[in-house]
């Protein structure tokens, strides 16, 4: 009965993701999405497009990791992609969040998406990388949806986008020439500075 309880008190918990809004807007101009179906929206976009992975992938872990890697958020609050002063101290909110968040969970479960937490936070398997993907993407194809209009109420230059995709190569060569074509695009719109 106990590791049942903490199983779930974890899954009530979560629920709090659906409360942290992103600075990206749904499409069609909607409002501000959730971590929750921001995170739901990469995990099936990963199953979709899984043929387009550079590398042979466990579709299961990636879109597990697609699922958990912002629930830290929770405590840590969405730090914006663009956001030169909070993203100093993201990682070190975020690890305390795992810590306390995770812990409600029975030891051997703790263990195993803590890891897969790591895993996609270092980046260095295939699944990482593409669930890493879909992280860069899932954003840019909502922005690009709206005209720009997140990028241009930051006021976000093409470099800073042009950096933060150049990842997407690492999970798939496909897709980060999508995010090419999209961020040229929006150059062009005067979207992007």
């Amino acid at each position: 009965m106990e590791r049942l309880e903490k199983q779930l008190d974890f899954a009530l918990e979560i629920d709090k993701e659906k409360n942290v809004f992103r600075q990206t807007h749904l499409s069609g101009h909607g409002r501000n999405e959730n971590d929750a179906e921001h995170a739901w929206h990469m995990a099936i976009m990963a199953y979709v497009l899984r043929e387009h992975s550079n590398a042979e992938i466990d579709i299961a872990k990636t879109m597990l990791m697609c699922l958990i890697h912002d629930i830290v958020e929770i405590d840590a609050g969405d730090t914006y992609a663009y956001d030169e002063q909070a993203l100093k101290t993201q990682s070190e909110r975020e690890q305390r969040a795992k810590e306390r968040i995770f812990s409600l969970l029975p030891d051997d479960q703790k263990a195993e998406l803590s890891a897969v937490f790591d895993e996609f936070e270092r980046g260095e398997t295939a699944e990482a990388r593409f669930a890493k993907a879909m992280d860069n993407l899932q954003p840019l194809m909502l922005n690009n949806s709206n005209g720009g209009a997140d990028w241009r109420e930051h006021k976000v230059s093409a470099d800073k986008v042009i950096r933060r995709q150049s990842s997407t190569a690492l999970g798939s060569a496909a897709l980060y020439e999508v995010t090419q074509n999209i961020i040229e695009e929006n150059i062009k719109k005067g979207n992007l500075t």
